[in-house]
């Protein structure tokens, strides 16, 4: 079986605030070492348990997080700046299953270091279902039939991915207690956590369902602000509501709708002042 593996960062075990997730901070290297090591702990248990093909797909930030030196050597990585599809990069119908690896909550909810791709992201819908990067991933996989099978992060992402995701196994890590505080295991812990959960969730497979995206999906995105929704509905197609910082596309399909997403939040970013 093929499992992809999608890694985001902020969701990663004792890795509280953004010193452990930005590369120009003192804590980035740390952040960036034990994410190789819990990352490594789902490759390991995967090879263990079936798994004859693991794509490992680096999903934070600038996606060069990785220490592919350290990786296990029977796995392959996309690593690297501007991908079509970012964070599920590589994905398709080939794979069995999806773990998503360090994740987080979305906007505007209660967890570490939430947010939904970027900063200016207040609420991001499809078709009124309020998602995040994480169910928006989960909706690319279901296009492909692909289930995920598990979520490995902070308590408020295993509990956005249990309300969302039909049958997958999540893998809480630390407990929030603010947006930059959080009760957390060790990662000698974690680790030993996620090698018995992934050898659970590669059991299970047959439990797991994908998450079906809809037909011709709406997207939604709401902005922090009015300068940031300007920019973004310059991309063709797309629509501002009226008295409101959010923007409109009509795709023809999630694909669309999840490339649609990254320019208009890409565009966003160009707002000067806030």
């Amino acid at each position: 079986m093929k499992l992809y593996i999608s890694a985001d960062m902020e969701g990663i075990t004792g890795l509280a605030d953004h010193t452990h997730v930005d590369s120009a901070k003192q804590n980035y290297e740390r952040g960036r070492l034990i994410m190789t090591n819990e990352v490594n702990s789902v490759v390991t248990s995967g090879f263990e348990h079936g798994c004859t093909e693991i794509l490992v797909n680096d999903s934070h930030s600038q996606m060069n997080n990785l220490l592919v030196e350290l990786l296990h050597p029977e796995t392959q990585l996309i690593t690297g700046g501007v991908k079509p599809f970012s964070m599920v990069e590589g994905l398709d119908e080939t794979f069995g299953g999806v773990i998503f690896v360090g994740y987080h909550a979305r906007a505007s909810m209660k967890g570490v270091m939430s947010h939904s791709m970027i900063f200016g992201v207040r609420n991001m819908f499809i078709n009124d279902v309020a998602i995040g990067e994480l169910g928006f991933n989960a909706y690319v996989a279901g296009y492909y039939g692909v289930p995920v099978l598990m979520v490995a992060g902070d308590d408020q992402a295993a509990k956005e991915a249990g309300s969302l995701i039909p049958g997958v196994l999540t893998v809480p890590v630390k407990e929030t207690i603010t947006r930059s505080a959080v009760k957390s295991l060790t990662p000698a812990k974690a680790s030993e956590l996620i090698r018995e959960k992934t050898a659970l969730a590669l059991q299970n497979i047959g439990k797991a369902e994908p998450l079906s995206p809809p037909n011709q999906p709406v997207l939604k995105i709401e902005f922090a602000n009015y300068g940031q929704a300007e920019w973004a509905a310059l991309m063709p197609g797309t629509e501002l509501e009226e008295g409101t910082t959010i923007v409109r596309f009509h795709a023809k399909d999630i694909l669309e709708a999840y490339k649609a997403m990254l320019v208009m939040t890409e565009l966003a970013t160009r707002t000067g002042f806030c």
